[in-house]
This record gives structure tokens, sequence and C-alpha cells, in this order.
């Protein structure tokens, strides 16, 4: 039972710092002066969210898209721009039996990758969404998602050789 007279968790004063950083983030000033020696160089914009994600990788992005679909009204934070944040970054990519570059089957894939039926079944749809977001995949000749073989993926449930499933940003072929 919450009391009008209590303030929610995350309201609570011990949650909030009397501490404001400089534009640049490397010299702290105390707590006001950020106010008096920011808007004198930098308009100051008030803004109001429902929600605020932080990062733009593909789980931020996917986070806030649905977000959005629900009547949130959104804000992302990031430190990149957003397809080239980490999920496009980072060695690897996004996993998914597209089939490309050799006939591939959600089923195989699931076959290397124990309890994850879900996922590996799930994957092909969430690449082709992120690829209609405009996440810039790298594209074979034809235009397709260039795939490229990362791990020890096979085809066939064992039996058909090193698939082809990672699909990467600025992937160099």
């Amino acid at each position: 039972v919450h009391s009008s007279k209590r303030k929610p968790f995350f309201q609570a004063s011990y949650l909030y710092r009397n501490l404001h950083l400089s534009v640049g983030g490397a010299t702290p000033v105390k707590d006001g002066a950020a106010n008096t020696n920011m808007t004198k160089a930098y308009q100051v914009v008030d803004h109001q969210h429902d929600a605020l994600v932080i990062g733009a990788g593909g789980a931020g992005l996917r986070a806030a898209f649905g977000l959005v679909q629900e009547g949130f009204k959104t804000a992302v934070v990031t430190k990149l721009f957003p397809t080239r944040s980490h999920t496009v970054a980072a060695q690897g990519g996004i996993n998914a039996a597209l089939g490309n570059m050799e006939d591939d089957n959600w089923l195989w894939h699931m076959y290397d990758t124990d309890a994850i039926h879900y996922m590996t079944r799930e994957a092909p749809h969430a690449v082709i969404e992120l690829d209609n977001y405009g996440m810039p995949f790298s594209r074979t000749p034809e235009g397709r998602i260039y795939q490229r073989a990362f791990g020890g993926q096979s085809l066939k449930f064992g039996k058909g050789g090193q698939a082809h499933r990672c699909c990467a940003v600025a992937d160099r072929q």
C-alpha cells in the first residue's frame, strides 16, 4: 500500500545526485552553476518523454520501436550514430538462417544452438525487420543481405558443412 505522503521509490531523495558536468563532460561544477554557465553558450531545451532508451544497438533500437508502437513518447540516447552502434560494430553480427549464401533452415540453426528454439525460429524475421528499419547490412552483388560463416554452425543437422548465417554491417568480404 502506498501512502500519498511517501515518494515513489524512483523519486526517493537518496537516488538524486547534486552534481552537474560541464558540456565536455570532464569538469564537475557546483550545483546550480551549470545552468548559469551553460545558458550563456547553449540554448537549453527541456524535453519530456514517457521512456528513455540508453544505447542504439539492435536491442536499444528494437526496444524504442516497440515503445513507440505502443504509444509511448520515446527518446534514444547514444554515443554513436545508431547504425554504427555496438550490435553492428561488434565482431560477428546477427545469426539468422536466411539461406542467402547456401540452402539453410532455421531447424538446422537450432540444432547448433542448444535450448534456443524460439530465437533461431524468429531470427530471420528479426533481421528482416531490422533491414526494413534501415540497418545498413552488407550486401551480396545481387542485393541480398550478405551472410558469412562465423563459429561452428552447421547445415542439415550437423551433416551439411559450414553454415553462413552471420549478417553484419560494413563487413569486408
